[in-house]
């Protein structure tokens, strides 16, 4: 049965996201060079069945087509993210046909009356800064900023919003620490220094701009994973914080308040020796003023103190038929409390946006149809909890759904599907699915709600 749609106050913003290497494709086209993830994507056992970003949604040609398909559905706002490897394909090597492509992307956003949230850093690091140590290097900061600042002056004037970085946990405990994404190490020291670097790029790129006087906004996006404690035992209440601390607060305590989480520190240095890629000024920096916080949700942990598990944290088995796809539970009411506790530990007043929220089912294309009932519900549970925290005096003020299209989904390759919009990727036809048609009438009924 499908669901009934929920009103929201005036103002609030619906929109949809993806990220340049997952949909656009064109690698070897309009100069750009090779990012870490070509390189991680084309190395044998890497990825899922050997699956590269090479074509993926084709968007690079398709982009007006793919526009013109998110204006039929109704849908006001876009997050993307931009390429840097076509930005700067060489180091100090600024290429102009990079930049023309995102304009006339985002000229076409606008011309359907889209507004654009535009990602600077969704992971595809240029790999000639990886052969240099990428994130774990310090310059890399200095690299960034060039490529921020270069981004800004080019593209500002179509941009209400920036977001200088997507996940800094993934792009530095899950790639550098864990190694499940590219550059695919397993450095602790190398992970946490990259964090760090991550972090202060973000306050440096804000710094700048600031400095240049640009009337949009800018802020970042955070994943964070709700933690709950297996039992009140003492253990499992212990290393639940210690989760918590890896996961979320390493990462949201130094951008709002200019430090890392006192706790974390000795467990942290125990670790990896002490944080001596710290300097003086650079948590001043990190904490520049945002002007909202991006927050990524999918779903919660539930652990347990085991000694015999990596840093003695074991995450216990979901129930078997509240999982998505991709095995993660789905629990919604955790995003309500994800959100309490932000606003209550760490922001206050300042702006909030889910900038992603969705979940990867087994998708089936049939008749030319897909009949997606399991996003639906997971969709309006999560709109649910949303309104709910908006409700109370919460400043949520947006929600972009993960994902516009199915797409490469990193590590996972082409097996797993967050799309509202089913594609086919070898006649690269799109297909809207049952969960597209029922966001785009959520967006039409929060439209006429705000006229009633």
């Amino acid at each position: 049965m499908t669901r009934d749609h929920i009103a929201f106050p005036a103002g609030f913003v619906f929109g949809t996201a993806t990220a340049a290497y997952q949909i656009e494709g064109a690698v070897n086209e309009g100069g750009r060079g090779e990012s870490i993830w070509d390189r991680f994507s084309h190395t044998p056992g890497k990825v899922f069945e050997g699956h590269t970003g090479d074509v993926a949604c084709d968007h690079y040609h398709r982009y007006e087509e793919d526009i013109k398909l998110m204006h039929e559905l109704g849908i006001p706002a876009y997050r993307l993210s931009i390429s840097w490897p076509r930005i700067f394909p060489e180091r100090g090597k600024f290429n102009q046909a990079g930049i023309d492509f995102y304009r006339r992307v985002l000229e076409t956003l606008h011309k359907y009356e889209i507004e654009p949230a535009v990602t600077l850093y969704h992971w595809d690091l240029p790999q000639y800064l990886q052969d240099e140590g990428g994130w774990a290097n310090r310059a890399t900061v200095d690299y960034f900023v060039e490529y921020a600042t270069k981004v800004f002056r080019e593209l500002g004037d179509l941009v209400p919003k920036f977001i200088t970085h997507n996940e800094p946990w993934c792009a530095s405990f899950l790639s550098y620490g864990l190694g499940h994404h590219a550059p695919g190490h397993h450095d602790w020291r190398e992970a946490y220094a990259a964090a760090h670097h991550i972090l202060l790029s973000h306050g440096k790129a804000v710094e700048a701009y600031r400095a240049g006087g640009y009337q949009g906004e800018i802020g970042i996006t955070l994943n964070f994973t709700w933690v709950d404690a297996a039992s009140h035992r003492a253990e499992d209440e212990t290393m639940s914080r210690y989760a918590d601390g890896f996961f979320n607060r390493w990462f949201v305590e130094p951008i709002t308040q200019g430090r890392y989480p006192a706790d974390m520190i000795p467990f942290v240095e125990s670790q990896i020796g002490k944080l001596s890629y710290i300097c003086p000024g650079d948590l001043d920096a990190i904490a520049a003023k945002v002007d909202f916080l991006g927050v990524n949700y999918y779903t919660r942990n539930v652990v347990a103190a085991d000694p015999s598990a990596p840093l003695g944290v074991r995450m216990l088995e979901p129930p078997a038929d509240r999982v998505t796809a991709m095995g993660w539970e789905i629990h919604p009411q955790s995003l309500y409390r994800l959100l309490n506790w932000l606003q209550t530990a760490y922001t206050g007043d300042l702006t909030l946006l889910i900038t992603e929220n969705g979940a990867a089912f087994q998708d089936h294309l049939v008749a030319g149809e897909v009949h997606d009932e399991e996003r639906i519900e997971y969709i309006a549970d999560h709109l649910e909890a949303a309104k709910r925290f908006i409700d109370e005096g919460g400043p949520l003020k947006g929600y972009y759904l993960w994902s516009f299209m199915d797409n490469f989904e990193w590590a996972f390759g082409y097996s797993k599907r967050f799309g509202l919009v089913y594609v086919d990727y070898e006649t690269q036809d799109r297909i809207v699915k049952d969960s597209g048609k029922w966001y785009s009438e959520q967006i039409s009924y929060h439209r006429s709600s705000q006229t009633r």
